[in-house]
């Protein structure tokens, strides 16, 4: 239901932009994120923004990585620049979808991001 696309090699210093398109789905997510897995460590933690526009993002991406939602549309993009070789890994989408006091969790596949240095 969560389709993450865009990744691909590139060297370092350069950019690349993620994008993240939900199917099958009538209703507005919550909130969507961008996560990221490197070999050998955990999923982390990448980038978040929710319905209102609130963005967080991991201190080791700030000032490199913008996230972005199209408003009213379930998709969302992470603008990658000034990439690092840190920053290989397998991105995943992830959407969170609240009512009440229950919730209900989206991932996507991940799509392989490599930076070459």
């Amino acid at each position: 239901q969560l389709q993450a696309s865009g990744g691909g090699s590139v060297q370092a210093g350069g950019s690349l932009t993620l994008s993240c398109t939900a199917s099958g789905i009538d209703f507005s997510f919550n909130s969507m994120s961008w996560y990221r897995q490197a070999l050998g460590k955990q999923r982390e933690l990448v980038a978040f923004i929710n319905n209102i526009g609130t963005t967080t993002y991991a201190d080791s991406v700030r000032g490199r990585f913008t996230i972005s939602k199209e408003n009213f549309q379930n998709t969302m993009h992470l603008k990658m620049n000034t990439m690092k070789p840190e920053d290989t890994a397998v991105y995943y989408c992830n959407a969170i979808r609240t009512w009440g006091t229950a919730h209900q969790n989206f991932w996507g596949r991940g799509t392989q991001v490599t930076v070459s240095s």
